[in-house]
Formats: C-alpha cells, sequence, structure tokens
C-alpha cells in the first residue's frame, strides 16, 4: 500500500514515543490498526529481543502480542509498565473486547501505571443507531481513564489525541484511552499545515522536578527530630529513593516496614527491617507500627489503616510525589510533596546530629533502646516465620514452598505474585534479591494476574528468568490459558526459564479464611471448593516442563529444576487450605473468637484447620 494511512500514523506515533511494543486481541474494529502494525514490521511478527537499542522486535515496527483474551492482554500491559517504567498499550475492537479491558486498566488506575488503551469502534458512519457491537465507550471508559479519555473523529485530530494520552498517562500515572473509529483508521493520512482550527503537536514529556518548600520541610525535621521511637513506612513511592531510606533511618535509628507494594524497594535483610505491614504483613511490623510515637510514611498510600498508629498516638509526616495522596491514610502533622529521594536527602541535612547525641543524652538512650526493640523484635519474627513454615501439613505447608524459594532465586530473577493466599506466603516468606522486581495487583487486588505479568517481564527482558506465583483459583481464571502464549513464544527467549508455581489447593482459601475471619461463618463448599486440574500435566501437552510435588521433601529439588532447566517449567504443589491466614497480633488476636466459632459449625471439615489455628495462635502468644 503506497499511501500512509491514519492507522499508519497511529504506529509512527506509538515509535515516536518510544513504544516498542503493544499487547492485545484484534477485531473487525481495530483491523485497520493491526495492518499498519504488519506494515510497520515488514509482514513479520517480531523478535522479542526485548528493550534493546533497537527497541525490540523488528529495528522499524512495532510488535503486536496477541494474549489469549482482551482482560489478560490489559494485564500484560500493566506488567509491561510495572516492569520497565515505561508506558504500556493496548489495544482492542469494540464491543465486547473493550468491556474486557476494564479489569486491567482499574488495575493500573489504582496501583498508579501509565498504561494507554488504544480501542477502535464502528463508523462513524452507523454510531448512535445502536448497530452490531456499538456501546458507548466513552460513558464505559469514563471512570477507569477519568484524566483522559477521547474519541478521535477527524483525522487530523489523531496525532494530538495520542500524544495528550501518553502525556496524561505519563503526568498523572494512570490509564488514558484513546477510541478510533474504524473508518478514520482507514481514511488517508492528514497534511497538518499552520491553520484555524489545526493543531500541531510533539511525542514530548519530561517529569518535573518537584521539591517540597524549605519552610515545610524544616517543619518536617522537628516533627522527626524531636521523636524517640520512630517508625517508617515505605510504598512503591521509594522505589528510587532506597538507599536515602536507609540513611535516615540508620541517622533517626528507626525501624523501616513496607507496604505490600513497596516491599521490592527495601532489603528485608537488614536488622531494622520489619517486613510487610498490614493484615498480611509480620508481627515485627505490627509491633513497630503499634509502638512508634513518630511515623514518617514515603510513597505510600496502604489502605490497612487498622494497622497504622491509633491516631493521634503518633506525629506524622508524610512524603509523596502526588500531593493528593498526604493525608490521605494517616492524620499527618507535616506533608511535603516531592521527589522522595531529593526529599529524604535534604531531610538528613537537617536532621545532621539528630541521631548523633552523646551516649548520654536521653533522647539518644531513648532511641537507641528503641532500635534495639525493634531489632529484637524483628529477629523473633524470622524465627517466627521459619517455625511456620515448619509447621506439618496436609500434604505440604504452602508457607515452605515460598521460603525454599528464597536463597534459590536468581540474582537477576523478575517474579509476579497472583491474588489469593500465595500473597500472604509471598510477603511473609520470600526475601528477594536486591534489584530483583515483584509485582502484583495490588490495590485492586484482581485475580489472574500473574501470568499475564510474567510475560510482560519476559517480553521485556527476554536475558532474566521470571518466577510467578499463583494459586489454582487464578489459573483457573485465567493462567491455564496464557501458559498458551507461553508455549507459544518461549523458543524465542534468550533465556528460556519461566517457572509459574501453581498451589493447588482445590479452595478459594482467601476467601475462605476472610469469611471466616470477618463474617464468622463457616466454609461454603460450593462457593470455596475449586474442581481439580492436573496442572503439571497440561504444562507436558503444552510442550513445557511440569512437576508435581506432593511432599515437603521434594520441594528443594523441585524448584532447583526448575531454576535450571532449558524450557519454562509449572511446579504442582498440592498445598494444605487449613494453613490459616492469621493477621498479625494484636489484631489477630482479637479474630480468633469469630474464626473458632465458623470452624465449629463446619465441624469435622473443620478439625484441621482449628488445629493449625489453634498452633499459629499459640507461636504469637509465646512471643508476647
Amino acid at each position: 500500500m503506497a499511501d500512509r494511512l491514519v492507522a499508519d500514523v497511529m504506529v509512527e506515533r506509538l515509535k515516536a514515543w518510544g513504544v516498542n511494543r503493544v499487547f492485545g486481541y484484534s477485531g473487525d474494529g481495530i483491523n485497520g490498526f493491526m495492518g499498519a502494525l504488519r506494515r510497520s514490521t515488514q509482514g513479520g511478527a517480531g523478535t522479542d529481543s526485548g528493550d534493546s537499542a533497537d527497541g525490540g522486535g523488528r529495528e522499524t515496527g512495532v510488535e503486536f502480542v496477541q494474549a489469549r483474551h482482551e482482560e489478560t492482554a490489559a494485564f500484560m500491559a500493566v506488567g509491561h509498565a510495572k516492569y520497565t517504567g515505561q508506558v504500556g498499550v493496548v489495544t482492542s475492537t469494540q464491543g465486547p473486547g473493550a468491556v474486557h479491558l476494564l479489569n486491567g486498566l482499574y488495575d493500573a488506575k489504582l496501583d498508579g501505571v501509565p498504561v494507554v488503551a488504544i480501542i477502535g469502534q464502528q463508523s462513524r458512519s452507523v454510531l448512535g443507531s445502536a448497530y452490531m457491537q456499538e456501546i458507548d465507550l466513552l460513558t464505559l471508559f469514563k471512570d477507569v481513564a477519568a484524566q483522559f479519555a477521547q474519541m478521535v473523529s477527524t483525522p487530523e485530530q489523531l496525532p494530538m489525541v495520542l500524544d495528550r494520552a501518553f502525556r496524561t498517562a505519563l503526568e498523572t500515572r494512570t490509564p488514558c484511552v484513546v477510541i478510533v473509529p474504524h473508518d478514520i483508521q482507514k481514511a488517508p493520512a492528514p497534511e497538518l499545515d499552520q491553520e484555524h482550527g489545526i493543531i500541531v503537536t510533539a511525542p514530548e514529556w519530561q517529569p518535573a522536578r518537584v521539591l517540597p518548600h524549605d519552610d515545610d520541610l524544616a517543619r518536617a525535621a522537628e516533627v522527626l527530630g524531636a521523636g524517640s521511637k520512630v517508625a517508617f513506612l515505605v510504598g512503591q513511592g521509594a522505589k528510587t529513593a532506597q538507599a536515602e531510606v536507609v540513611a535516615l533511618a540508620q541517622q533517626l535509628d528507626a525501624g523501616i516496614t513496607t507496604s505490600l507494594l513497596g516491599k521490592p524497594y527495601m532489603d528485608e535483610t537488614l536488622p531494622f527491617a520489619a517486613g510487610t505491614m498490614g493484615h498480611l504483613g509480620s508481627t515485627a511490623s505490627a509491633h513497630l507500627m503499634g509502638n512508634c510515637d513518630t511515623l514518617l510514611i514515603v510513597g505510600s498510600n496502604d489502605p490497612w489503616t487498622e494497622f497504622y498508629p491509633k491516631p493521634g498516638a503518633a506525629r506524622a509526616v508524610q512524603v509523596d510525589i502526588d500531593g493528593r495522596k498526604v493525608g490521605n491514610r494517616y492524620p499527618v502533622e507535616v506533608g511535603l510533596v516531592g521527589d522522595a529521594a531529593e526529599t529524604l536527602a535534604r531531610l538528613a541535612e537537617l536532621l545532621k546530629g539528630a541521631g548523633g547525641q552523646p551516649d548520654g543524652n536521653p533522647q539518644a538512650q531513648a532511641r537507641k533502646q528503641w532500635r534495639t526493640e525493634v531489632e529484637e523484635e524483628v529477629r523473633s519474627w524470622r524465627d517466627l516465620s521459619e517455625e511456620r513454615s515448619r509447621v506439618p501439613a496436609s500434604p505440604v505447608n504452602p508457607e515452605l514452598v515460598v521460603r525454599e524459594l528464597s536463597g534459590r532465586l536468581p540474582h537477576n530473577a523478575q517474579v509476579s505474585v497472583d491474588v489469593g493466599s500465595c500473597v500472604y506466603w509471598y510477603a511473609r516468606q520470600l526475601i528477594l534479591p536486591a534489584g530483583v522486581p515483584a509485582h502484583l495487583s495490588g490495590t485492586l487486588a484482581s485475580m489472574g494476574c500473574s501470568v499475564p505479568y510474567g510475560i510482560a517481564a519476559k517480553l521485556a527482558r527476554p536475558d532474566r528468568p521470571v518466577v510467578a506465583l499463583a494459586g489454582d483459583g487464578a489459573m483457573q481464571m485465567a493462567g491455564i490459558a496464557e501458559l498458551v502464549t507461553v508455549a507459544h513464544r518461549w523458543r524465542q527467549w534468550s533465556d528460556p526459564r519461566f517457572v509459574v508455581c501453581v498451589f493447588n489447593n482445590r479452595d478459594l482459601a482467601e476467601v475462605t479464611w476472610e469469611q471466616r475471619e470477618t463474617e464468622s461463618e463457616p466454609r461454603f463448599p460450593d462457593s470455596q471448593e475449586i474442581p481439580d486440574f492436573p496442572y503439571a500435566g497440561y504444562a507436558e501437552l503444552l510442550g513445557l516442563t511440569g512437576i508435581r510435588v506432593d511432599s515437603p521433601e521434594q520441594l528443594a529439588d523441585a524448584w532447583d529444576r526448575a531454576l535450571g532447566a532449558e524450557r519454562p517449567v509449572l511446579i504442582e504443589v498440592l498445598t494444605d487450605p487449613d494453613v490459616p491466614l492469621l493477621p498479625p497480633f494484636p489484631a489477630g488476636a482479637e479474630k480468633l473468637d469469630g474464626m473458632r466459632s465458623a470452624l465449629s459449625e463446619e465441624g469435622e471439615a473443620g478439625k484441621g484447620a482449628a488445629a493449625l489455628l489453634d498452633t499459629y495462635a499459640g507461636q504469637e502468644e509465646s512471643r508476647s
């Protein structure tokens, strides 16, 4: 085709924004764009060469990655954004394809990552006629893409709309939606001359340097400097401020806990690193947050507010690049809107000497005593997590599955985690090597994300191994289908290691324990029971390696085999759904009566879970 079309301009604009990969599923409403993607790769399908100097795929093209479903394609775009820091791009047809994108786009919105969705629509001539697959897409995406959603009405509008979508996604770290009717895609590419009503834009954006005012920094330093029991809550906003967080914590003799999304950005081998906070967190974190007199929140919007200090119990300072999040979870005294690394460095300068008073200084002594207390709690938690992983279960304790991975995880690995009980074991048992990214659907908490995330991570860095942790519910929801994508693509990866670990407990275990905990309701088998499925056998059918583990003695060898394999591996571990998802004490102690009441209603079926719950509670009480 000699003449350029609007669809070709779409691809050119994506390349100008540095996009080398589009995830999606085709359909007639987006076929013009599909044709342009084909032309951009000169008839090829891309080479999965990762984000190299040539931009990945063919040098001149944008690679199209076909998922098995639009929802998982959207998850792949979110995963791409999370693992690379770039804008993730997803595409679909109109109607049902567009509807399927919503879950992934909400994942991007709630976790704050930039995604652009390019969506087809029926031709303009039939819009409003209740045509086949016609739905009001702007209304559909009004909430999830509240920062920017636009339908292109003329060919001249297309470059400007795409540019605004990318700039807005990057500036606000949210999903943005561009709807392109089919006839617009097929129209001749416009010549944009200087005239009234024509806007010529540029594919350009640079982040601003944002720093707090000096007066606010001084007030924050006063609050932190006056504290004797300082705690840090660190979230994903501290990704580029890891060294500054540790340095300031050392300066103030502070303990550090992280949100779930902040876990990859803290070295949990540090003696004052208390692990993850919240319902799925550690006992050390619960002690830190429950006993501090000063709290510094860095780049976190964690929703587990019942695990924060009681309002008024601690003076608080919050640092965040997004001012909308300051004071959003806790009544802070000073809010600092700014880049975390630079802001913490400024605070450290202002606080010089605050952590270095003479030994006889009462505040210095109080801080040293606090640090000693925190480190004792951290050691106690590490002993407890080890003890829990060795509790006998039938047949395999799921905590041991993840603990056996710790220490074996390659230094260059990429980790994805699904939603369900496996998140608890990841939060409590997995120590990530420095620089290993780990991502999950943290705020939306949507099942089915781990394998799509892992695929996006692998496509972005095909030379790095991927480990995906998923429950059987999540695998049946989306993971099984996307294993087909893994089987289709793995031979193109320079490092073929892609390990999916399935916790097969035949139960929606997290929801089961939530029902017992929050509703005092017994397990409802019709709702909670998951059909058994031969996950390892299915992997073998796809040409992958399947390993089935039904005893704890097999775990170490299974991980060693999988991480040393020359093709993707699925490890299916038969785990015990009765292992309790007990919140850290003291909150966990308050839940025991309701959980025990629910289990008593289950009769014989609940005896195993009741016994394990008593074991876990006894371990907590023995350390209190």
